[in-house]
């Protein structure tokens, strides 16, 4: 059962389905694994056509293989974008993207709260080859339209913004951006496709680590991008082939398509699991803000409900005592693993200030609008009364 973007099928059939017929695969239900890196042609003049882009085909496993152009298509389909690329990590994601964007004397505008490998290759890595790297409040759509210049090549965020929550008005700042003919990137990996669609909104391309929810079982590493077909061709032979080399294998490729089968399942799960811990730490006496987007009293509670399905599954939130309480919080959790990442199925927290985001300087993280104390909560799919029981005996721990 093959289907195509016209049909009216809902979110997970084809996150099922799409682009898969058993029957053209010898009857196999589950699509099978290309482990080959190498690809054959039956003659010359063949494989001179595929080298030139005249013919469809497969050449070498670094710029395509039958099992990830699968996951390409599938993801695709579900953002609603025209073509999809995947790579062996968020960061290859953003990496094989930007480097085919940005050219020496371009500048890339990017909010002030950034996931900390991405700050670390804007403020390090990119800026070191002549690109301008510009940090605005991009809650604010003003800043952007007096900011913005004809060598605004591309304004990049994320929504919610890894780690404390903050979003960005997706089509308020893509109205801005296009009127000046930069391009629009948008990390989504928090929500996914099945929460949020950024393109729907006016976006150009979608960024994802597939590591997360996608694949959403911790035992993978992934990336994947999402925009217009003629773009990703250009970062596929380009950013990816040529500059990063940052190549899926179609075992992760295979996993992640499992993995999609139970994300719209998962998500729900992952959801309604964060809202009832951010509705007990904000009522709590040790807690002074929770930051979620399912709670009445976040600052865009009112963006949130226009732009996501729903709020997600990651909470951020304050201790009294800030970064002491925080770190005695993380100590006392018995169920509740400590460790980096999100979108598992385990329930993880863990400190940004020491952990993710340590790649800042604290002058830096004042700046960008981490504090020191901030805790960050992935809702797995635990039992939600044994996730409670953990949270609040952990908060009695540090009262």
């Amino acid at each position: 059962m093959a289907t195509t973007k016209d049909t009216k099928l809902g979110f997970t059939t084809r996150a099922i389905h799409h682009g898969y017929d058993p029957y053209a695969g010898h009857g196999s239900l589950t699509p099978p694994i290309y482990m080959s890196s190498t690809y054959t042609f039956a003659t010359t003049e063949s494989g001179q056509k595929r080298f030139a882009g005249e013919e469809e085909g497969y050449i070498y496993a670094r710029v395509g293989n039958p099992t990830t152009a699968l996951l390409e298509q599938r993801l695709a389909e579900l953002e609603g974008a025209e073509a999809g690329l995947v790579t062996a990590s968020g960061m290859g994601a953003t990496s094989a993207l930007l480097w085919t964007l940005l050219k020496p004397g371009d500048e890339i505008i990017t909010d002030k709260t950034l996931y900390g490998c991405t700050y670390a290759f804007f403020n390090h890595g990119l800026h070191k080859f002549g690109v301008t790297i510009t940090h605005l409040d991009l809650t604010d759509p003003t800043q952007l339209a007096q900011a913005i210049s004809a060598k605004t090549r591309v304004v990049f965020f994320e929504s919610p913004a890894n780690p404390n929550m903050r979003l960005v008005d997706i089509a308020a700042i893509a109205e801005i951006a296009h009127q000046h003919h930069a391009l629009v990137v948008v990390d989504n990996t928090y929500c996914t496709p099945y929460l949020q669609r950024p393109i729907e909104f006016g976006a150009d391309f979608v960024v994802h680590s597939a590591t997360k929810y996608l694949g959403g079982h911790g035992d993978l590493l992934a990336g994947a991008i999402l925009g217009p077909k003629a773009a990703l061709t250009e970062v596929r032979f380009y950013g990816l082939k040529d500059m990063t080399g940052a190549v899926l294998s179609a075992q992760d490729a295979f996993l992640i398509l499992r993995g999609l089968k139970t994300l719209a399942l998962r998500m729900d799960r992952h959801c309604a699991n964060a809202l009832t811990l951010a509705q007990l730490l904000e009522a709590h006496p040790q807690v002074t803000a929770c930051y979620y987007p399912g709670l009445p009293s976040f600052a865009q509670y009112t963006l949130a409900q226009r732009q996501m399905a729903q709020p997600g599954g990651i909470i951020a939130f304050e201790l009294k005592g800030g970064m002491e309480a925080g770190r005695r919080f993380l100590d006392a959790l018995q169920l509740i693993t400590r460790a980096v990442s999100l979108g598992d199925t385990e329930s993880l927290a863990q400190h940004p200030a020491s952990m993710t985001h340590s790649v800042y300087r604290p002058e830096e993280r004042a700046a960008h609008l981490i504090s020191e104390g901030l805790v960050r909560l992935s809702a797995g799919l635990e039992d939600p009364e044994d996730l409670i029981a953990d949270v609040t005996q952990a908060l009695a721990a540090i009262s």
